[in-house]
């Protein structure tokens, strides 16, 4: 039988496209495993640095009509009790698993990198481009082509015999460069994107910000276009195999994705708004869609958009 959805993505095989987006149902092994078991190609452990970090209060995640606001402000156990998750997946899954790292500084990426990679994840994904922290971190290091220049060769330095994707953004002058910074640097891959803003939702009756953070980045439909388009202009800019990011909820989303030129796709909000049967439901969706029109590989689709 046909796996129309297969792909590889920097040496690493996925029996589907999809990959679970960091920051969801990534904080311990037995979610990823839940996540795994329900058809994702791969998973995406939530993003973490060198200490644990307690995040924003709550309110810090904000549902309205067309996705979601994030304030969770990059919580997360730290480096070592991640470790221990990853590992523990491992044992338990033969779903690649990727990690993902942020830091505070410029040096602070290769130590973590260097960190996680004891865990032997498939793939060490570097988050340079959260925005719900740059009021504490300063401008997202994403927005500076030097900048995620330098973070790529310092991690890819300490990381040697691991794949690396740089996790870009929008708040930036042009996505075209920061990911010729990445491949010129030694990413194996790109991520894009991350979400975007910051937005803000006010409460008429209280009139106050409903987010305890008052502002969070902003997930979910309302962001596909400008994922899309920003998959189209990396795949332009350079030839590293992108995951495209950003509002992807059905099949056909999916299908965007990969005809702007992505190799696989991540998914998000969509467990959100639609729960984990969001992947095994895309998975089926994206199975017929290639079925009835003949196609035997998502590579056959890779890109077609710029022809």
């Amino acid at each position: 039988m046909i796996n129309r959805l297969h792909v590889n993505i920097a040496g690493i095989e996925l029996a589907s496209p999809l990959v679970l987006a960091s920051g969801i149902m990534g904080l311990s092994a037995s979610s990823m495993e839940r996540v795994a078991e329900l058809g994702a190609g791969a998973v995406t452990a939530k993003s973490c640095g060198l200490e644990e970090r307690k995040g924003h209060a709550c309110p810090a995640i904000l549902p309205f009509g067309f996705g979601l606001l994030n304030a969770v402000g990059l919580a997360n156990p730290g480096v070592d009790d991640m470790i221990e998750e990853l590992r523990t997946f491992r044992l338990q899954s033969e779903v690649p698993v990727f990690a993902s790292i942020f830091g505070k500084t410029v040096d602070e990426f290769p130590e973590v990198a260097a960190r996680i990679a004891e865990a032997m994840p498939s793939m060490i994904e570097v988050n340079v481009s959260c925005p719900n922290v740059a009021s504490e971190f300063g401008r997202p290091f994403a927005a500076d082509p030097a900048l995620v220049g330098q973070i790529t060769r310092k991690v890819r330095e300490r990381v040697t015999d691991i794949p690396i994707s740089i996790k870009l953004s929008l708040q930036c002058l042009s996505l075209a460069e920061v990911a010729k910074a990445c491949a010129d640097n030694g990413a194996d891959a790109i991520t894009a994107i991350n979400s975007v803003g910051p937005g803000m939702i006010i409460d008429p009756n209280v009139r106050r910000p409903v987010l305890a953070n008052r502002m969070g980045g902003l997930s979910g439909p309302a962001i596909l276009p400008l994922a899309v388009r920003a998959v189209w202009e990396i795949a332009e800019a350079v030839s590293l195999p992108i995951i495209g990011t950003g509002g992807v909820e059905t099949a056909e989303d999916v299908i965007q994705m990969v005809l702007a030129g992505a190799t696989a796709v991540g998914v998000g909000t969509a467990v959100y708004t639609r729960g984990l049967a969001a992947f095994s439901s895309i998975n089926s969706d994206l199975h017929v869609f290639m079925q009835e029109r003949g196609i035997n590989s998502l590579s056959d689709l890779k890109g077609a958009a710029h022809v």
